[in-house]
């Protein structure tokens, strides 16, 4: 049996591209889903596999800007794969990734990254684990924040949200690594939508902005839900989509009014960084039911204009890269030194995987924790040192799953 990789031509081709992955969540996309979709996601980054003209898999990339350290770079982020049930086991994922990659290249994106559904799936595609995220379930009766505010906060509409958002969220994707570059469209689609569907069982999405001398310095998103039948069984939580600040102060703030929003019981987050303060502001860390999750997953497409296209600290390191699934030419040897990247024929310091580098890139996951768990080889003594110090960047961060 023949099958074809393209990609979509039409709205219903994308429609049922998307819901190949839509199938395991429930989600069967309607015309109107798929258009409002594809407003981010355009026909030409969703591929598709035809079995007698049949969609039966799909796979698509956003055309997204990635915050590096120092600097921002064109990045795909891949999205929505799925091979339907009654198609698993027949080649068609590794077809599609095949085609992908191939064409992500030729666009000329160094990096791809992507949030996997499924975490044994995207090493053997060059993919490494690149950051890693808390996951928060507090008990905001047992927790207080304290301190004097430094800002007021006013809930807002979507157009006022848009403004204010726009602006906190620029400055922090300057400092913070593994941050898309968001369009209006995102905004307003994706970021600030309100679509009944995608309140899974909460109350409506709720706006709040925080101002310092009548500018935004944070925000805050998310959503009441309520659980029990009965008053007495009632438990109100408080799902944060984001919240976000420019400075300590603004974090502070934001994080202290969620925590004394009357009548609720919990505050939830699916996805802080692993180096928010949040853990360091309540008197009784064990009430906040932290859990470690894995995060971004980044794919060096082109592993010298990756390298070259992010900052890095005072020393030299020479790194190998000893295999590529995909890519022969990323398979070599560089040298970073006071902050310039080459091709040299030095001795390494430290040996690894495409794979392995891509976990490195962002500063998330040092050479010294992959060496230590067989994904990297120390070539020199205190090379897995030397590289981590050269590569050191604040922990990465993606503010939403994608």
């Amino acid at each position: 049996m023949a099958f074809r990789v393209r990609t979509v031509r039409s709205l219903e081709e994308f429609r049922l591209a998307i819901g190949s992955i839509g199938h395991y969540f429930g989600w069967l996309p309607t015309e109107d889903d798929a258009t409002r979709f594809s407003t981010v996601l355009p026909f030409d980054r969703m591929h598709a596999v035809f079995d007698d003209g049949r969609v039966v898999a799909g796979a698509g990339a956003y055309p997204f800007a990635l915050t590096v350290p120092g600097g921002r770079l064109p990045c795909a982020g891949v999205t929505v794969v799925g091979v339907l049930p009654s198609h698993r086991r027949r080649g068609l994922l590794r077809r599609m990734m095949d085609v992908q990659l191939a064409d992500i290249r030729e666009r000329g994106e160094p990096i791809a990254a992507l949030w996997a559904s499924e975490e044994t799936i995207y090493g053997r595609y060059g993919d490494g684990l690149a950051s890693l995220a808390l996951y928060v379930r507090a008990d905001r009766r047992a927790l207080r924040i304290g301190g004097e505010r430094t800002s007021s906060a006013r809930l807002v509409d979507t157009d006022e949200a848009l403004k204010a958002c726009t602006k906190v969220y620029e400055r922090v994707t300057r400092t913070r690594p593994g941050m898309v570059v968001r369009s209006a469209d995102w905004w307003r689609l994706r970021t600030l939508d309100d679509d009944p569907q995608r309140r899974r069982g909460a109350g409506p999405l709720v706006r709040v902005v925080f101002e310092r001398g009548g500018r935004p310095v944070g925000y805050a998103i998310y959503r009441l839900s309520q659980d029990g039948s009965t008053p007495e069984d009632w438990t109100k939580t408080i799902r944060v989509t984001e919240a976000v600040g420019v400075d300590d102060d603004a974090t502070r703030d934001v994080w202290r009014f969620l925590f004394e929003i009357d009548w609720t019981d919990h505050v939830e987050a699916f996805h802080l960084p692993v180096d928010h303060p949040l853990p360091l502001l309540v008197d009784r860390i064990n009430k906040l039911n932290l859990r470690l999750w894995d995060a971004l997953w980044v794919r060096l497409v082109d592993v010298p204009r990756s390298l070259a296209g992010r900052t890095y600290g005072p020393g030299r390191v020479t790194v190998e890269v000893t295999a590529d699934p995909y890519f022969e030419d990323n398979v070599g040897t560089w040298t970073i030194e006071d902050g310039e990247v080459r091709r040299a024929r030095r001795r390494p310091d430290v040996r690894l995987p495409v794979t392995a580098l891509g976990s490195a890139y962002l500063g998330g996951i040092s050479f010294t924790q992959l060496c230590a768990a067989g994904h990297a080889e120390e070539a020199a003594r205190g090379g897995a040192l030397r590289a981590d110090a050269v590569f050191a960047a604040p922990a990465p961060w993606c503010a939403e799953i994608f």
